[in-house]
């Protein structure tokens, strides 16, 4: 398991223990962590899962893949620390990742 913390738009902290191999979205919505939708289910065929990552992890999770960034073209308020949950898998390389949902999704 690797700790992850999810903050809502409101401030809420959600400091959840992933297991490795999942993806973020999938333990936000297993938490009922508000802001983070799913709707497509992980097939990075949506952008209702979009998150910030938070400045000091942009660099250790990674930038989108080509299929992401088409996607990012939908949600609301893109920045360059922009991801979708369904797409970072979680690994003990990422204990301690903190994103952040943004105040809604596209």
């Amino acid at each position: 398991m690797t700790k992850i913390t999810i903050v809502a738009f409101d401030g809420t902290r959600y400091e959840l223990d992933a297991a490795d191999g999942s993806t973020v979205m999938e333990n936000a919505l297993r938490n009922s962590v508000p802001g983070i939708d799913g709707e497509c289910g992980g097939a990075c065929a949506c952008a209702t899962c979009h998150v910030y990552v938070d400045d000091e992890w942009v660099e250790k999770v990674g930038g989108p893949e080509a299929m992401e960034e088409d996607m990012l073209d939908f949600a609301s308020d893109v920045r360059p620390s922009s991801r979708l949950s369904c797409q970072i898998k979680v690994s003990p390389a990422l204990e301690g990742l903190v994103v952040h949902a943004p105040e809604r999704q596209g």
